[in-house]
């Protein structure tokens, strides 16, 4: 059955390539911010499951749809894509004083059954302090603002900036291949 990924993310479309699957890409094209909780995990979900609904109105054929949502958890705060400079520069040198948690929901559709599955995963990265000089490099380049929490872990792991590591790094990028093939299998099944 086709593979729809409701995401413009590099990490997922890396996660799902690395997972053997061929797919189409869709934005959603949601508001994020008209969806707000305190909590971390129904937030994820909820803008994972709003990007769903949103492509599920554009679809119509048989297909399983992917959608995906991920913030930081950092020190009872929630942290989504810096939006200028400051904001990142403040979010990764907050990442050598409390770690970062990354908060990363799935949702899974058949378009053919309705049946939907959803999930959860959970990672935690505890960073060395980040040398000024590297994270004025980082905003340079500007991948930081399409990140959550202005957190990649490729560089990360590049920089040697990992202290220690909870979970795995495809959670991280955006896209838990473990999680996403159980929740694949499961609306497969039905």
């Amino acid at each position: 059955m086709k593979v729809v990924l409701g995401s413009q993310s590099k990490g997922r479309k890396q996660m799902l390539m690395e997972m053997g699957y061929k797919f189409e890409v869709m934005s959603a094209g949601i508001d994020e911010k008209a969806i707000r909780h305190q909590d971390p995990q129904q937030l994820t979900m909820a803008l994972a499951n709003a990007k769903a609904d949103v492509l599920l109105k554009k679809i119509h054929e048989p297909c399983l749809l992917i959608t995906s949502d991920q913030v930081v958890a950092w020190n009872g705060q929630i942290l989504e894509k810096p939006e200028t400079p400051e904001e990142a520069r403040e979010f990764l040198r907050g990442y050598a004083i409390h770690p970062a948690q990354t908060v990363t929901a799935v949702v899974v559709v058949n378009t053919q059954t309705q049946q939907r599955a959803q999930a959860v995963d959970l990672a935690t990265v505890w960073l060395k302090p980040i040398p000024d000089a590297l994270i004025q490099q980082f905003i340079a380049e500007g991948n930081v603002f399409s990140w959550a929490g202005g957190f990649g872990i490729q560089d990360a792991l590049k920089y040697n900036l990992v202290e220690k590591l909870e979970g795995t790094v495809d959670s991280i990028m955006g896209l838990p291949k473990e999680l996403t093939t159980q929740l694949l299998k499961q609306v497969s099944s039905m």
